[in-house]
């Protein structure tokens, strides 16, 4: 009796948010998550304009106007370099996460923020629209480390029954940021003819903000005592995150995960794909962020203003329905952070790839009818609408609080490395694809999208398990039978039953 009034009581106090660890939340998520939204949308409400800044700059250096096809070439690559850098940035992920630790990579990506925020501010007075592309490139490698790094950070920082709740935080800021974005380019604030360079440039100040006060913050415990090997940090930033001194119960959770890795070390991209033990979850997670990117999201995007439009939205009034709409992404997210702990991440993502897929098919019938039937645009915006919310609680921030549960330690940068490149390169793919897509299917290219849902919640109902309010090693132990590995139990067999975190259990897995 006295033994479980004493894990009721550890439990109680594990699911305390202090204050240091909600800042440290907030910090980082404001200082990177949120320039990957604010970048995803900057550039669409004042895009006449700079297009216009592309044509003048051509005209006073060469003395002719510029040829639609490669003002279109430019413009392209002004956008595809932000994902293409994304990619890039993802590749960094894992040697700088073993090298500079989480915190310390998330300050040193703020020189991929603040030297890009600098160039596109300064371009208009420049004259080059040169320095835009290569800024935007600069800043996806921004937005390629903070989208991985930062679930990452946090992930690791969390006691288990917060994980999910806060792993959904930096998603939350990307919507944020996108929301800003929108705001900020209504014609009468900044998306004008002389507000963009300062639009552009604003993404700075987050990065400023986090570089000033990000350090004061403690780094990953598990990543000072795991690859650090040096438990006196690990134990005092502990102390520091959970608000009280006895911690050896989690130090001791580490120290079974470092044991049941030892072997292991930092295993790299390569390594990782040949290790039978983790299988599963590199499909899973392959799988997931495919999904995410390939279900239609941008696409949605792109076709809003033109459904907002066709529904007899005044051209002046779309940027106001759009603002709209971000503001129900930004509710939507609030709301998974809220539901997350208690619905668990398997339905959160069952749902939202369900609402995707039937929000996909009621739109190709809506667009199809558009024009023969009065009130089907109403249709068409209500599908937008119910899509948006449907990514939002699921297949958007989940991916992210899943593949940093499904790895350990020595797995989990090149874990992310893995999901960030397929992510960024999926989210290339339909930015270059969908164009083409749309002029030869028109409204029938979101079937493919709903195909794609349907495939993907299929995948998560067969194969991917719940993962709320377990351990790393726990969730490991869950795969060990669909991987087909051996898992023993350290210090004789002491079976998986009582307290959930029983600490004598040591995990070892059969080599590949």
């Amino acid at each position: 009796m006295a033994e479980t009034q004493d894990w009721e009581k550890l439990k109680e106090r594990r699911g305390r948010l202090t204050v240091v660890l909600a800042l440290a939340t907030l910090i980082s998520a404001f200082g990177s998550s949120f320039q990957y939204g604010y970048n995803v949308a900057v550039i669409n409400s004042p895009s006449p304009f700079m297009k216009q800044f592309y044509n003048n700059t051509y005209l006073e250096r060469y003395g002719r106007p510029m040829e639609d096809n490669f003002l279109t070439l430019l413009w392209s690559l002004s956008v595809s370099m932000y994902p293409l850098g994304g990619f890039f940035g993802s590749l960094m992920v894992a040697p700088l996460v073993n090298k500079l630790g989480r915190k310390g990579t998330l300050l040193f990506n703020n020189i991929f923020s603040i030297v890009p925020a600098v160039m596109m501010g300064v371009s208009e007075i420049a004259m080059s629209y040169e320095i835009i592309i290569v800024a935007r490139f600069i800043v996806g490698i921004c937005a390629g480390l903070s989208s991985n790094v930062v679930p990452m950070y946090l992930g690791e920082l969390s006691p288990k029954n917060l994980r999910g709740a806060l792993g959904i935080v930096p998603q939350l800021f990307i919507t944020i940021g996108i929301l800003c974005a929108q705001v900020l380019g209504i014609r009468n604030i900044l998306g004008n003819s002389t507000g963009w360079p300062l639009m552009l440039g604003l993404t700075g100040i987050p990065a400023l903000i986090e570089l000033l006060v990000l350090p004061f913050f403690p780094e990953s415990p598990r990543y000072m005592l795991i690859q650090k090997g040096d438990e006196k940090m690990a134990k005092k930033a502990l102390q520091r995150l959970r608000g009280w001194d006895d911690v050896d119960a989690e130090l001791s959770e580490m120290h079974l995960e470092a044991q049941s890795e030892k072997a292991e070390g930092h295993l790299s991209v390569l390594s990782l794909l040949s290790q039978r033990s983790l299988r599963w979850q590199l499909v899973s997670i392959i799988i997931m962020n495919m999904g995410q990117q390939l279900s239609g999201v941008n696409a949605i995007y792109y076709y809003a203003d033109s459904i907002y439009a066709t529904a007899g939205v005044k051209q002046n009034d779309i940027q106001y329905v759009t603002v709209g709409t971000g503001a129900v992404n930004v509710f939507m997210t609030i709301a998974a952070v809220f539901i997350v702990e208690a619905s668990g991440r398997r339905l959160l993502l069952l749902c939202g790839f369900g609402i995707c897929c039937g929000a996909c098919v009621l739109l190709t019938v809506a667009l199809n009818f558009q024009e023969s039937v009065t009130w089907m645009p109403y249709i068409s915006i209500t599908c937008v609408i119910i899509y948006v919310i449907g990514h939002a609680i699921g297949p958007s921030p989940i991916p992210y609080v899943v593949t940093t549960e499904m790895f350990r330690q020595s797995a989990r940068p090149a874990a992310f490395m893995v999901a960030g490149s397929v992510h960024w390169l999926s989210n290339f793919t339909v930015g270059l694809v969908f164009p083409f897509l749309e002029s030869g299917l028109g409204p029938y290219s979101f079937i493919i999208f709903s195909i794609i849902c349907l495939v993907t919640l299929v995948y998560i109902w067969l194969v991917v398990p719940e993962t709320k309010s377990k351990t790393f090693l726990e969730i490991c132990q869950m795969f060990a039978k669909r991987n087909k590995v051996e898992i023993q139990l350290g210090d004789g067999d002491l079976p998986l039953k009582g307290s959930k975190e029983n600490l004598e259990d040591v995990e070892r897995v059969t080599a590949f």
